[in-house]
């Protein structure tokens, strides 16, 4: 019997990239895909808990959300699916989630969402815009959910996995990386509206990225593919016998 694999994103049940990494993950295991009913790029990890949530099925294994993609893993294993996936695969994310990207986004939040339940999970994000080349990524995220199946992934982490937009003959490799940063330009759009009232949009355009040896930025500026293993635990341990000697109590 085929694994049972749990198939989501953030861009919504629409997404070609939703499409190209069910259609993918197919050849490796049995594939639900529960997803956002409508875009939540940048929701994080948001959980609704202040409203109804409702589900409409779609087609046979498919199901739309009306919430985050947190959302979407959190009722898909502890309601809607008769069994517990044996993994979760986020994507195929529109856009990057390279370096500080992971605090914000909903691919990569959902991922986070099947690690916290103890359930084998990756995201996958394509660089740039489109048009994308889908099937590079797709054909690498089903090899590497197979591996994962096969291997295992080490306790509360998660794989983040970021893929240049070329043609599968123009991937250079893949790399192992650690996060890396990255620079972006005014954060915030004032403007007024037709009535006279200002609105602000957030959200500012990428400028460049730090060049650190090892991170996911320079790993997909070579052409590579980027694996960067995530963890649960965002404890700065190196900063704990300092803090202890603020001698606080």
């Amino acid at each position: 019997m085929k694994p049972a694999i749990l198939v989501t994103n953030d861009d919504g049940i629409h997404s070609e990239g939703l499409e190209a990494l069910a259609a993918a993950l197919a050849e490796v295991g049995e594939v639900t895909v529960v997803a956002p009913d409508r875009e939540r790029s940048a929701v994080s990890h948001a959980l609704t808990l202040h409203r109804p949530l409702r589900i409409n099925k779609l087609r046979a294994g498919w199901y739309a959300v009306e919430g985050t993609p947190t959302d979407c893993v959190y009722l898909a294993t502890r309601s809607l699916l008769k069994a517990r996936p044996a993994l979760v695969a986020s994507g195929i994310n529109k856009g990057s989630n390279l370096g500080d990207d992971i605090h914000y986004s909903g691919t990569v939040s959902a991922a986070f969402e099947g690690t916290v339940l103890g359930i084998p999970s990756i995201a996958v994000s394509m660089i740039g815009r489109g048009p994308y080349h889908w099937e590079t990524a797709a054909t690498f995220a089903a090899r590497l959910c197979q591996r994962v199946l096969d291997e295992k992934l080490p306790g509360d982490t998660l794989l983040n996995v970021n893929v240049p937009n070329v043609p599968p003959a123009e991937i250079t490799g893949v790399a192992i990386t650690k996060m890396g940063k990255r620079h972006y330009g005014d954060a915030v759009i004032e403007n007024v509206d037709p009535r006279g009232r200002k609105y602000y949009w957030i959200g500012g355009t990428e400028l460049d990225a730090e060049d650190i040896p090892g991170s996911d930025c320079n790993a997909v500026l070579e052409k590579k593919i980027s694996l960067t293993p995530l963890h649960l635990d965002l404890t700065n341990f190196a900063a704990m016998d300092r803090l202890a000697g603020w001698k606080l109590s």
